[in-house]
């Protein structure tokens, strides 16, 4: 039985080491059938974004690694850009070693224009997925070391007497690394005129990852640094250049707005993981992921894998994560883990879910809990602007994979298309559980929050109150509570106890009896307690004993006990949970 290649993105060694590959060659008929010069197509990371562009490469490369310098050219007689069916004839001819890799796959039964297209231009081919360093001066030189790796790949234009003197200074400085920003900011334009006029033919120039320095740069403080290069280094590419290019392939995690990156550019084809076009190229179907299991004899595990790595909705198809599939099925004891998330660098969602008064709300409570949200999405993203407009939040989330979309509602009144979004899989549940835990827990040893949460659900409310009174003690300055403070010692308690999870459900905001309940918490095993929990602050002039009774009085009142008694639990405890301040008492009946 063929291996699986455990992060391998290089579609040749995949297909010469006789690895085990799922077939996505029809990505490449796509491509070509899509009338769009240039072609954006945001997916969350690890979905195979790096090996569909490894594969695009192969496919157009005329392999230009080989190819020998055609006989001098006098300067005037350098020819102007070429066009297709318009290639010089002293052009370099080169076999293309590259056809067998094709073999047997679904492209090669596509029909006999896909073949004509094969080996025939070209590639610029640059991946900027490794670019995630701390400063802004170590990006940029990250960068210029990629941008020089690439001319150096196209080495014999040196040799091949189509470069003008001062172009020859010009590539040199590149390859040294002697050059300045400018020069940089202008390398991809430059390389794709100097590789036209060497081959007499257009140009593919494939970008992976285009957005992950940006996302550093989000992180680390140099995002306008980053977005002005970003900005200006694909503009000189792909803006006024259609003479020169046949096609570009552009991958990320998501559509940077146009005012920020892409603006000029020629209206380039933007497919977001909500567009049904290539929504089965990205990750593996549901189809894939069973033959994949039947071949490596695990077939009996399929419920099991789609709870953790199902769920993901690209266009109309279901996919699962094809990164954590591999890493599963690769494994010799099969075993169930967070391949993706422990691989991902979750800072970014940290940061938008924490600071500055982004907090866990209730929507992400709900989230937890296994329900949805309704949120209105924008393909178009600002990552500075996230912080104030709340949509672009659920966007990111949402485009980052770590949302998935349902049903779609469209408002022509407010001109808005709304959403219903949920957790994926467990796999990703676990992502925000984590964060819920650094949030809430960072100043706490995990001893004691293990040890408060055996308290309650044994009924022990002395200990209960007080471990959580320490909590609070340490953590309740990270919250604005100047609005609504029952609010946030809401949403702190909910954070805590969806630790109790999955042997207990924490509900929220529920209708029971004669009312709405702050808190339910509903054991598995109805042998087991169950509690009703109300909030309360003192006001003026008021007790935290007389807040208590009011809100104990409340919970008999309104019959809360009700949904509880009715799924057959009939062990109930009734707390109250009065804050003074950040001083906190818990109150039983």
């Amino acid at each position: 039985m063929k291996v699986l290649a455990v992060g391998e993105s290089d579609f040749k060694k995949i297909i010469t080491g006789n690895f085990y590959y799922v077939d996505k060659s029809l990505f490449i008929k796509e491509i070509i059938d899509r009338g769009d010069l240039i072609i954006l197509l945001p997916r969350p990371r690890r979905f195979g974004k790096t090996l569909n562009i490894s594969m695009l490469k192969y496919y157009y490369d005329c392999c230009a690694e080989s190819a020998k310098p055609y006989p001098p050219l006098a300067a005037a007689t350098i020819a102007a850009p070429a066009s297709p069916g318009n290639q010089r004839p002293d052009a370099p001819q080169t076999d293309n070693p590259n056809k067998s890799l094709f073999n047997s796959l679904a492209i090669e039964n596509a029909g006999e224009k896909y073949l004509e297209k094969m080996g025939k231009y070209p590639v610029i081919f640059l991946t900027f997925k490794d670019v995630k360093v701390p400063g802004w001066d170590a990006c940029l030189y990250k960068i210029k070391q990629l941008i020089q790796d690439e001319y150096a790949r196209h080495y014999y234009l040196l040799d091949g007497k189509i470069l003008l003197p001062h172009e020859l200074d010009y590539f040199k400085r590149i390859i040294t690394l002697e050059g300045n920003i400018g020069d940089y900011e202008n390398s991809l334009g430059k390389l794709l005129i100097f590789l036209n006029r060497y081959y007499g033919q257009r140009v593919v120039i494939l970008i992976d990852e285009y957005d992950a320095p940006v996302h550093a740069g989000f992180i680390n403080d140099y995002y306008d640094e980053i977005i002005s290069f970003t900005r200006n280094f694909l503009s000189g590419g792909l803006k006024d250049t259609g003479q020169y290019l046949e096609k570009s392939v552009i991958t990320g995690i998501m559509r940077i707005a146009r005012e920020s990156i892409f603006s000029g550019l020629n209206n380039p084809g933007v497919f977001t993981l909500l567009a049904e076009e290539f929504d089965d190229k990205f990750g593996f179907t549901e189809k894939e992921v069973e033959k994949m299991l039947k071949d490596f004899n695990v077939f009996h595990l399929y419920d099991q894998v789609q709870r953790w790595y199902n769920g993901y909705t690209f266009g109309k198809e279901t996919i699962y994560n094809p990164w954590s599939i591999v890493n599963f099925l690769a494994g010799e004891s099969k075993e169930f883990q967070p391949y993706w998330i422990n691989t991902s660098d979750n800072r970014i969602v940290e940061t938008l879910l924490t600071k500055e008064g982004i907090e866990l709300k209730e929507e992400l409570e709900q989230l937890v809990q296994g329900q949805s949200v309704e949120k209105v999405i924008e393909e178009d993203i600002v990552l500075k602007d996230v912080f104030t407009r709340e949509n672009l939040l659920w966007s990111f989330l949402l485009m980052g994979g770590y949302l998935k979309p349902s049903a779609k509602r469209r408002d022509d009144i407010a001109d808005k298309v709304y959403y219903s979004l949920s957790i994926p899989n467990r796999e990703v549940r676990i992502t925000y559980t984590r964060i819920i835990e650094s949030y809430f827990t960072s100043k706490i040893e995990n001893k004691k929050l293990e040890i408060m949460l055996k308290a309650l659900i044994e009924g022990d409310i002395d200990v209960f109150e007080e471990i959580f009174s320490e909590y609070v003690a340490a953590s309740m300055s990270f919250f604005d509570v100047a609005g609504d403070p029952e609010k946030v010692y809401h949403a702190f308690v909910m954070g805590l106890l969806l630790w109790l999870a999955p042997a207990y459900r924490v509900k929220s905001n529920r209708e029971s009896g004669y009312g709405r309940y702050d808190i339910m918490i509903v054991p598995g095993d109805v042998s087991k307690l169950g509690y009703i929990i109300e909030f309360k602050k003192t006001r003026k002039n008021e007790t935290v004993e007389t807040a208590a009774k009011s809100a104990l009085k409340q919970i008999e009142d309104k019959k809360y006990e009700t949904e509880l008694l009715e799924s057959g639990i009939s062990n109930i405890k009734k707390l109250a949970i009065v804050f003074n301040g950040k001083e906190v008492f818990v109150k039983e009946k």
